[in-house]
């Protein structure tokens, strides 16, 4: 990759253990950090943290709206678009829309409205809900939610360019999320004609899998005799088993984390701010670096910036 840094190939290839599942047919994250790049040697593994479910009370109010068509560009319309920063809520979303195609030729009425959507993960997902017309998305290239955020100020003003009042946009999320999207368009300090109100509906939640500690503590025995490893976090669902994993003691009363002597040989990447700063602020624990973008080149780009220089970081 142009513009990393170079390390010596010697020795065994560094483990990068992504807390995540595999995507499927391929994941963008083993294709990188399987192939060298400029003498960076890796060895990824996944190891699956998360499970999840879909709330059906959320989802249960978002069918009522689309069903009596309630999401649109009218007036007089409950919602003028919707918001996703998630593969998850498109999946829960991709749910309704199943269940009423075959009955209505226009299902799920969302011709005429802007869908938002955080980065190309979600953007293809959402790009796979079989519709027709196609849904109206945008907002792929944004990437983090602050950028989603500023962007929707601007495009969703013209798309009801005129009005005095923005219609409210309907955010479909997970139980644990980042609130700049909501708080940014609905700032007070914006006028009357630019502020969007957004009502946030819970469609999914997520629980840590019951096998994770057991299957984490497996890829570190496997992987304790390498001179570095890097754990990618993905969220901050586990973290508390993470820490535990990797031998650290968190205060009952506090949950702050804390570290025998000696030198930590495993580095914490974090795929972005909601996870670095819960890590920070739960636990006290500052991960070694955050990549500046969520994406596999973004976690790429912080690891290998690094340096490898653990000596100067390591407890």
């Amino acid at each position: 990759m142009a513009g990393a840094p170079t390390s010596s190939t010697e020795g065994p290839k560094v483990p990068v253990l992504l807390l995540k599942t595999k995507s499927s047919p391929t994941d963008a994250y083993e294709d990188l950090f399987s192939t060298p790049h400029d003498d960076f040697q890796f060895e990824p593994t996944f190891v699956p943290v998360l499970q999840h479910c879909f709330a059906e009370d959320g989802l249960k109010g978002v069918r009522k709206l689309l069903q009596e068509k309630r999401i649109n560009s009218s007036v007089d319309s409950a919602y003028g678009g919707l918001i996703f920063t998630s593969q998850r809520a498109v999946e829960a979303f991709a749910t309704l829309v199943a269940e009423g195609q075959g009955n209505d030729e226009s299902w799920p009425h969302l011709q005429d409205v802007p869908i938002y959507s955080v980065g190309p993960a979600t953007t293809r997902a959402l790009k796979a809900i079989p519709q027709s017309p196609p849904l109206h998305i945008f907002g792929e290239h944004t990437g983090t939610g602050d950028v989603l955020a500023q962007y929707i100020l601007e495009h969703y003003g013209k798309w009801y360019q005129g009005r005095p009042r923005k219609p409210p946009l309907l955010f479909l999320v997970g139980e644990q999320r980042r609130d700049i999207i909501p708080k940014t368009l609905m700032d007070v300090a914006l006028p009357a004609d630019t502020r969007i109100e957004v009502t946030e509906t819970v469609v999914y939640g997520t629980g840590v899998m019951e096998s994770f500690s057991k299957d984490f503590g497996k890829v570190l025995s496997s992987t304790a005799d390498r001179p570095t490893r890097w754990v990618v976090v993905f969220s901050p669902t586990g973290c508390d088993s993470m820490l535990r994993g990797l031998g650290f003691l968190l205060d009952e009363k506090t949950s702050k984390a804390t570290k025998g002597p000696g030198q930590r040989t495993t580095l914490i990447a974090t795929i972005g701010p909601t996870t670095r700063d819960y890590l920070i602020n739960t636990f006290d624990f500052e991960p070694d670096v955050s990549a500046a973008k969520p994406s596999p080149e973004g976690v790429w780009e912080a690891i290998t910036n690094f340096r490898f220089k653990t000596e100067e970081r390591l407890d």
